[in-house]
């Protein structure tokens, strides 16, 4: 056998992980899954609290035979403003609310809540089913969609982040 054979030889051979790393790596596995299930398990809210809000309007959103959406805020009984063609994330985040509350047989004439924060979120709330969205959870131009039905101007929340 010559050197270039050993050398071929060497350079195709599995490289073994040591056994104590491949140990240490399953301990730290199973004790990141018990801490977290341990977290989960107790009830603790790990969530960071609300920030105060600053204004709060409740919605009610209304088919048009147009096929748009009519925005209707309900202290005024006032148009806010009328969503025309897909208008994909509002839409699509009513639906899911929508659809929760016929899942559960409830009133559809309940209001939304759209909630404008002191940090510059906004969280849309159906307290008929409790259900609640962070829009800031998807992103600045989504959470500005719903903004604009608020009298206050949102902020976008991810500057500097």
């Amino acid at each position: 056998m010559n050197s270039s054979t050993l050398t071929s030889t060497k350079a195709h051979a599995p490289e073994t992980i040591p056994r104590g790393a491949l140990i240490a790596i399953g301990v730290l596995l199973a004790l990141t899954v018990a801490a977290t299930a341990a977290v989960r398990l107790s009830g603790v809210d790990v969530r960071a609290p609300d920030a105060a809000a600053l204004q709060t309007r409740a919605l009610h959103f209304q088919d048009l035979p147009d096929g748009g959406v009519a925005v209707l805020a309900t202290d005024r009984q006032t148009e806010v403003a009328r969503l025309q063609g897909e208008q994909g994330f509002v839409r699509g985040a009513l639906r899911a609310l929508v659809r929760e509350r016929r899942l559960r047989g409830l009133d559809q004439t309940e209001p939304f809540y759209l909630i404008g924060r002191a940090d510059g979120r906004l969280t849309l709330e159906d307290r008929a089913t409790g259900q609640r969205i962070n829009l800031e959870s998807f992103g600045p131009m989504h959470a500005r969609e719903f903004g604009r039905l608020l009298d206050v101007q949102h902020t976008d929340t991810t500057a500097g982040r």
